[in-house]
């Protein structure tokens, strides 16, 4: 049978022997009343709540031993007192095995739902290829916890007549809405990309598909109907000139990380995001930066700029990342960013985290062995 999950702290694994030997000792002095018996039946029970059933069968036969130790050193045993002494503690031993089973079958329950959490996150969301003409590209996703394995990030990679065009999002709230929305975005993004002229033309082709996927379900309740939206950044890389155009849909701000330097892309107007534009006016057009060779295009979700430290202050890329730099290859940005907010954030986080990095390089050959190194 499968062990119990422990995700709270370590020290919450010492609490049943705590109590165990708290107990005995209390037993031990007072030998009367001993008042040390709850805490020892509480060990049992919390055993089987923290603990393998091993180790909870261990504690029950140690408490029942030890119980029974002390009937025979105060007589009591074969009395009516000395026999319900031990009938009691049998049963708190029983009960922590129960409890057990109870959260073991839970877990193999959990676990079932989160494979199959992650198949439906890789088929709507699979790996973008490695290398595109002269652009390597690496990209990853981890969820918040470890209950649920599927949000809303998303991310892709294009190659089109225009250029290699980038886009990374994220749809407001989790579970099978959010997946339903990444599915209607990563196939009108892979189409569009190769039809629209310009990135404005392309974000505006968006917005349409996700509006009439929201007024044509009959499954959407009112507040994604009057709340559903998608922030965005969607990105074109001509590798001829060493050309990046961006625009940006009320999306964190893209990073460009050059040798030990990152410098932040921030919009010189940011729009809206993707099914909210009928709020506002025509959609801000593209920035524009130059790329050199070997420079990187970080993109990121909110789950990477909102992450705190114990004090509450915020995950800053443009900080952190020069001080673990020079960074060599997409894949090794990629595995930074992730490795660098979990040491700021110390333990569990509020929001899915989706990573995307295209490094510009001089020649086809190059991105290939960047990306497989």
């Amino acid at each position: 049978m499968a062990p119990v999950s422990n995700h709270g702290p370590r020290y919450l694994r010492f609490v049943p022997a705590a109590l165990f030997v708290g107990g005995t000792l209390w037993n031990e002095l007072d030998t009367v009343d001993y008042w040390g018996d709850p805490l020892m039946s509480a060990a049992c029970v919390t055993a089987g709540a923290l603990l393998s059933l091993p180790v909870t069968i261990g504690f029950g036969v140690a408490t029942v031993l030890v119980v029974l130790v002390m009937t025979v050193q105060d007589g009591s045993v074969g009395t009516t007192a000395g026999y319900l002494e031990l009938l009691n503690t049998l049963l708190a031993a029983l009960i922590g095995v129960w409890v057990n089973r109870v959260i073991a079958r839970h877990g193999r329950r959990l676990d079932a739902v989160r494979s199959v959490a992650e198949a439906a996150q890789s088929a709507v969301l699979p790996p973008p290829p490695s290398a595109v003409g002269p652009l390597a590209v690496a990209a990853g996703y981890q969820a918040a916890g470890t209950e649920a394995r599927i949000g809303g990030d998303a991310y892709a990679v294009q190659r089109t007549p225009h250029g290699t065009r980038v886009l990374i999002a994220d749809v407001r709230g989790k579970g099978l809405q959010a997946v339903r929305a990444v599915s209607v975005l990563l196939g009108s993004f892979r189409e569009l990309a190769v039809l629209a002229e310009d990135l404005t033309a392309l974000a505006d082709g968006l917005e349409r598909s996700l509006v009439r996927e929201v007024v044509d379900s009959d499954r959407a309740d009112e507040e994604v109907r009057t709340e559903g939206f998608i922030t965005a950044l969607i990105g074109e890389l001509d590798p001829e000139d060493g050309t990046l155009r961006l625009v940006n849909c009320g999306h964190p701000a893209a990073y460009l990380l050059n040798g030990g330097q990152v410098k932040a892309l921030t919009p010189a107007e940011p729009g809206l995001p993707l099914g909210m534009g009928a709020l506002g006016g025509p959609r801000p057009p593209p920035d524009t930066w130059p790329l050199a060779a070997g420079d990187t295009l970080l993109l990121i979700t909110d789950g990477v700029t909102e992450a705190r430290d114990a004090g509450g202050e915020f995950y800053d890329p443009a900080k952190r990342l020069p001080d673990l730099g020079p960074l060599h290859g997409p894949q090794q940005v990629v595995d930074t960013v992730f490795a660098d907010v979990a040491r700021w954030t110390g333990g569990p986080r509020d929001d899915d985290m989706a990573v995307l990095a295209v490094t510009y390089l001089a020649d086809a050959d190059t991105a290939v062995d960047v990306r497989s190194g």
